[in-house]
């Protein structure tokens, strides 16, 4: 194939058309693939990002000739199955992304066949069980119920039995369902005063998310009383779904569909009214500012609700250009170690989290970009978790190096994921290692409220 120069143009992403019969043809995705892992294979920029490069480059280097038309096409899954769909390689590695004429979207490429894999039946049980983050929540918001899967995520004998049933690696770590939900439990908004901005709305819509809603719920109380302490009105979504993103992953798009149809209404009117839609994690903002809009792109609801949604510290951090946010901060953070999760950086929304926290006295935070390797279910499963924590090992070097008083990263799931790295490339520290602390803890934990 001939040499073609990168394009020097910003990125840009077709469509996704996925509801066509020819994105679901396995001879012209296999065409398709053909061609892209050939581009793939001459270029190998990618190569230290994700296992699924390697993948393909052990397929092509173990042929006679060296070269892709020579691998069996049977084993293009192998590549597909060790994308986690994380978009790093599209957003800050390939050069030849559209507008570029060879039109490369390798993550969009790995979703399609992804999709064809679920339509066919070919996705096991644990997968659809993991997947399923609203069912998993309702359900372990019964007492008994949430009270079990803790104790069963805790006790070696049985997380044995769940990886020899549901393929989840007893090593990997588990989140813990709440005993009380956190939109059951959340304040009331104490100010009614709207200030806007030049660049932000002066009231919030907040959007749980499930894991913030059935996990750690401490987070979005956090978010709670940021706002509250920056006399900035609030309210909680009257109701809320998955915003799609498990299913994304596991190239269920009717799926994702059926939640965009529960979602959208809601959240549109929100985004109608002025408010800025906050959710406090990457990956729901993700689906809702850029993926949600290139599966409906035609949507006048998902493009409004697009256009309002907007990162926690994204938000804060335009406040604080307008003018309107508070810095009395009372409380300095030390050395922070702050992880940027992947789909916080393929949002090129830059480094708001670094940028606020920095403006802390008394507090130096060190800036890691580079995945954590967990990836949403793909660090738990049996056959991924070891390479997960491969993949992760730079950053939990990385994470320790500045001997932070705490380690932080946006997606907490992330943070979960690089506390045990630490801990296991670095075991039986006397302390256990530095405290985990999701930014926005350690911003209340500034403000002193």
């Amino acid at each position: 194939m001939p040499h073609k120069e990168g394009s020097l143009e910003a990125p840009t992403r077709h469509p996704l058309d996925w509801q066509s019969d020819a994105f679901y043809d396995q001879a012209k995705l296999d065409d398709e693939l053909a061609r892209v892992f050939d581009i793939c294979a001459g270029c190998r920029r990618c190569v230290s990002l994700c296992g699924a490069f390697p993948a393909l480059f052990d397929l092509v280097d173990e042929t006679d000739t060296g070269e892709v038309h020579d691998v069996d096409k049977a084993s293009y899954g192998k590549v597909v199955d060790q994308c986690y769909l994380c978009d790093l390689c599209y957003m800050t590695k390939c050069p030849y992304v559209p507008p570029h004429p060879w039109n490369v979207d390798f993550p969009h490429l790995m979703l399609r066949a992804k999709a064809i894999h679920y339509r066919n039946g070919e996705v096991q049980l644990r997968d659809r069980v993991l997947s399923n983050t609203d069912a998993l929540g309702h359900l372990a918001g019964i007492p008994v119920v949430t009270q079990t899967v803790n104790a069963v995520n805790g006790t070696k004998a049985m997380r044995g039995v769940m990886e020899d049933v549901l393929g989840v690696d007893r090593h990997a770590w588990l989140p813990s369902f709440a005993t009380r939900k956190f939109r059951s439990a959340a304040r009331k908004a104490t100010s009614s005063d709207v200030h806007d901005g030049e660049r932000t709305p002066g009231k919030v819509a907040i959007y749980a998310t499930c894991y913030v809603n059935f996990n750690e719920p401490g987070i979005g109380h956090d978010l709670l009383a940021l706002l509250d302490h920056n006399a900035i009105p609030y309210v909680l979504v009257k109701s809320e779904a998955c915003c799609g993103m498990p299913l994304l992953e596991q190239g269920n798009l009717e799926g994702v569909a059926k939640k965009q149809a529960v979602n959208l209404p809601v959240l549109a009117h929100y985004a109608r009214e002025g408010y800025a839609l906050l959710g406090a994690v990457p990956s729901c903002v993700l689906m809702y500012k850029h993926e949600l809009p290139l599966m409906f792109p035609d949507d006048a609801d998902t493009r409004a609700v697009s256009d309002a949604f907007w990162d926690p510290f994204e938000y804060f951090v335009a406040r604080n250009r307008d003018g309107l946010l508070k810095t009395d901060f009372r409380t300095p953070l030390g050395n922070v170690s702050y992880h940027v999760p992947c789909h916080a950086r393929v949002q090129n929304i830059g480094r708001k989290t670094a940028d606020l926290l920095s403006l802390v006295p008394e507090t130096k935070v060190t800036v890691v970009e580079r995945c954590s390797g967990h990836a949403g279910t793909f660090g738990v499963k049996k056959e991924f978790h070891a390479m997960s924590m491969k993949i992760g090992m730079p950053v939990f070097k990385q994470m320790a190096q500045a001997a932070p008083d705490f380690i932080s990263s946006d997606c907490q799931l992330a943070g979960r994921h690089i506390a045990q790295g630490m801990e296991e490339n670095k075991p039986g520290t006397a302390d256990g290692g530095p405290p985990l602390a999701h930014p926005l803890t350690l911003l209340r934990r500034a403000y002193g409220i």
